[in-house]
């Protein structure tokens, strides 16, 4: 029996789930990495780095290949990217629109004290 398609959904976001996975895949977002490029952004330990990601590799989000000594990680493709782009675009949006209703209560906040104090 085939997985249905928003389970494979949930896996792919719970494989997203780790702030150390998500750092790596905004880096790749401009391009291949070499191991020791990603190690100096993320400042983790190699070993710590090394599972996570094999786990978006076992998952297919990245690729990995070599490039004379160097190994170098790849997005998948650019869907990943996008993914990326869209979750900063809505918490990007929604922080926003969290700071514009803290603004207007204390605006509200600020009236009503006015309003009290002439009283």
């Amino acid at each position: 029996m085939p997985v249905p398609l928003y389970q494979r959904k949930a896996e792919f976001f719970r494989t997203l789930g780790h702030p150390v996975r998500i750092r790596v895949l905004e880096l790749l977002g401009d391009g291949p990495l070499a191991v020791r490029d990603l190690l100096a952004d993320v400042e983790i330990e190699a070993s710590s780095l090394s599972q996570q990601l094999a786990v978006l590799r076992r998952a297919g989000i990245v690729v990995s290949y070599r490039d004379g000594a160097a190994v170098m990680y790849a997005l998948a493709g650019p869907d990943v990217a996008d993914v990326m782009h869209a979750a900063r675009r809505f918490l990007t949006d929604m922080i926003t629109s969290q700071a514009q209703l803290l603004d207007a209560l204390s605006d509200a906040e600020a009236e009503e004290g006015a309003t009290v104090g002439h009283r």
